[in-house]
């Protein structure tokens, strides 16, 4: 397989395309709050002792029951309405309220990997669902073939006006249990009866640059608990291969868990400042690189950055580049710098709370601003990856 094939499928964002959407994978402490959280309930036509503050709620439901010519939305439906409205309140793009398949998927995207038939999901130029297989997953090994054109999932009809979101919660589901899938092959129309499975889903992945047999290009897709383990297997195995100098790809990268962003930093950086961390409650922290051992720790180094390059991506690569360890080539970054707790409600569904800001380690702050990339490169267009040849001749000036 050619970097480029690869390259091709990283556009696909492995089942992470929802998650980014919703919230850039925003650096994350993952909190799963315990215990029952109080729901409002209305009792009309009067309210409860201790939620007249709520009366305009009320009185507004009052109305909509007595006037409204529709179906009523269910109770959790209303709950969960109104804990978006809520948060959307708080005019803070980071804190919101996600509902519990979208909870879910990103839950599962943190923890690296979930029950399913194990692929990637994409759109074509017609917005339809395309799949890509993972290897050794019950996908490839029923037939599915990537370019597959996704067409219904059991008795849900797959449109290109099917949510990303409803295409993986369909395909998702109990491992051991059963779901037909029909794809479109060119003129036809095949069927496949697959059991789901526990699959990983690797945010890391490698291989040998094309006629570059001492180069190896690393793609982190997101911050997970497993990418710094991931990391440091891939670089070893590349480095068993012949690899003396990589190209680190952060772009469409996210974000996702801080920890991890500095457990991954420690794999690069040979100790100092990561990034520091503020809090109205805990004033200031500093993380620091760990002595971590690793082949990428001195090793010549470029890193590619574009615009989707974000939060807990922007953590990495901004400590890369404070300390001169490499240069970042590409685009300017997303430009956030700031960490929300998450905490898991009691219908399934999860908050995502704004609670810290950070800095790089020469005290950027990157919200609304992003970092600024050593050697600006605009974006291929065609198949073309001009940062990837322009990170391919730092390297080869660095022997």
């Amino acid at each position: 397989m050619s970097l480029r094939t690869t390259l091709e499928q990283v556009g696909l964002f492995v089942l992470g395309l929802t998650i980014a959407a919703l919230t850039f994978l925003a650096g994350y402490y993952a909190h799963a709050f315990s215990g029952q959280l109080p729901v409002l309930r209305w009792a009309l036509p009067g309210l409860p002792a201790g939620v007249e503050q709520y009366g305009l709620l009320a009185e507004t439901r009052a109305l909509v029951e007595q006037h409204f010519n529709g179906p009523i939305p269910e109770p959790n439906e209303i709950d969960q309405a109104l804990a978006r409205g809520y948060v959307q309140s708080l005019g803070d793009p980071y804190s919101v309220f996600i509902d519990p398949p979208n909870a879910e998927l990103e839950s599962d995207s943190l923890s690296g990997e979930y029950g399913g038939i194990g692929v990637s999901i994409g759109r074509n130029e017609a917005d339809e669902i395309v799949l890509d297989p993972f290897p050794d997953s019950p996908a490839i090994r029923a037939g599915v073939q990537r370019g597959d054109v996704l067409v219904r999932v059991d008795d849900l009809a797959i449109t290109p006006e099917t949510p990303t979101e409803a295409v993986t919660s369909a395909v998702r589901g109990p491992v051991d249990t059963e779901v037909t899938i029909t794809v479109r092959r060119g003129a036809d129309e095949l069927s496949f009866i697959l059991t789901r499975a526990v699959i990983a889903l690797p945010s890391v992945r490698g291989q040998l640059v094309d006629g570059q047999p001492e180069m190896g290009w690393i793609r982190v897709d997101r911050f997970s608990d497993k990418t710094a383990e991931e990391l440091a297997t891939v670089s070893q195995e590349l480095a068993d291969q012949g690899a003396t100098r990589y190209i680190l790809d952060l772009r469409n990268n996210g974000g996702g868990l801080v920890d991890s962003a500095v457990e991954t930093a420690s794999l690069v950086l040979d100790g100092g400042v990561v990034l520091y961390e503020q809090s109205k409650t805990d004033g200031e922290r500093t993380y620091n690189a760990s002595n971590a051992a690793s082949v990428l720790k001195n090793a010549p180094l470029v890193v590619l950055v574009n615009h989707n390059t974000a939060s807990a991506a922007e953590i990495l690569a901004g400590a890369i580049a404070a300390q001169g360890r490499a240069p970042l080539i590409g685009q300017q970054t997303f430009g956030k710098g700031s960490v929300q707790f998450v905490f898991t409600l009691s219908d399934g569904s999860s908050v995502h709370i704004t609670a810290k800001t950070w800095q790089t380690p020469d005290r950027q702050d990157l919200n609304g601003n992003g970092l600024t990339p050593t050697i600006a490169i605009e974006p291929g267009t065609d198949g073309q990856d001009p940062e990837l040849v322009a990170a391919i001749e730092v390297l080869l000036e660095q022997r």
